[in-house]
């Protein structure tokens, strides 16, 4: 099923760069407050921009109703939706969706049927602060511009 609506949320953060340092990660919900959703089913993804002191929601990508039929095709619209994001939270995932995800530089994440959003982007904002481990570091290294340090020399910067 193709793309149904697509709403993005955009306000001074957003305008000012505060995007170009946050990482964008999705939830499958379908009251926008729970992750209550299968990935392949998902009617809807809600995505947040967090960095170590806030999260804000900057995207919503509604689907039509999908069944969990095994038809990869469905899966086409998610995967575009969510290209730039570093992870995404969902209730179940199959393992095709997985490695597609994957490919794409995704991090899945399963958590339980109708855990809060909140407490997964506080959660997240504590481990970025703290350190981030596993996935998390690694979506932060993928982000970092790999020419960074060609810029740096550019402008004559020396260690």
């Amino acid at each position: 099923m193709p793309l149904v609506r697509h709403l993005r949320i955009l306000d001074g953060h957003i305008k000012d760069g505060w995007m170009d340092s946050a990482l964008k990660v999705a939830f499958a919900s379908s009251d926008m407050k729970h992750v209550d959703q299968h990935f392949g089913s998902a009617e809807c993804f809600v995505v947040y921009g967090v960095d170590m002191e806030t999260s804000r929601m900057i995207d919503v990508v509604q689907f039509g109703h999908l069944d969990q039929d095994g038809n990869e095709n469905k899966l086409i619209a998610k995967m575009e939706a969510l290209e730039d994001c570093a992870a995404v939270y969902v209730q179940a995932i199959g393992a095709s969706a997985i490695n597609q995800l994957r490919s794409l530089g995704v991090q899945p994440v399963k958590v339980s049927n109708g855990t809060p959003i909140g407490e997964m982007l506080q959660a997240l904002r504590d481990e970025l602060r703290e350190g981030p481990r596993n996935w998390l570091a690694r979506a932060i290294e993928r982000q970092k511009d790999p020419d960074r340090f060609a810029a740096m020399a550019a402008d004559g910067w020396d260690e």
